[in-house]
């Protein structure tokens, strides 16, 4: 049996925060999963690269500025009825009502803790259909 390769987009302004995002998820954060990572440093390329590839997590900065993560995550779920699940990563813990209310379906807090990120990860993957 092989593993299932997902693609995660890492989102963030800053190449540093993605770096970290990439290094606690990991390439293999459970068995059976391989994950390989496609990058948005802002809003239009983050969108095009959801239109133009097959997704199947968003791991966004809620921090990134001009476009925020959670603002971001809104925005998709509002405009496409199939879009990948998302994960938002946050400065602040009482931000998480926020996140619900943009309908993200995780939220992680920075700094990020690898066992916490690959096992939500792998959680979010696991919960969505495997391409046919």
């Amino acid at each position: 049996m092989s593993d299932r390769l997902c693609t995660v987009l890492l989102y963030s302004d800053d190449p540093e925060v993605r770096d970290r995002m990439r290094l606690a998820v990991g390439t293999r954060p459970a068995p059976g999963l391989e994950i390989e990572f496609v990058e948005a440093s802002d809003y239009a390329e983050c969108v095009r690269l959801v239109d133009d590839y097959e997704i199947h997590l968003l791991l966004l900065d809620g921090e990134a500025t001009p476009g925020g993560g959670i603002g971001i995550a809104r925005q998709i779920k509002d405009d496409r009825e199939d879009a990948p699940p998302t994960c938002v990563v946050i400065a602040r813990a009482a931000d998480r009502w926020l996140a619900a209310y943009a309908e993200v379906d995780a939220t992680l807090v920075h700094p990020l803790d690898p066992v916490t990120t690959g096992t939500t990860v792998a959680e979010l993957l696991r919960r969505t259909p495997a391409a046919a």
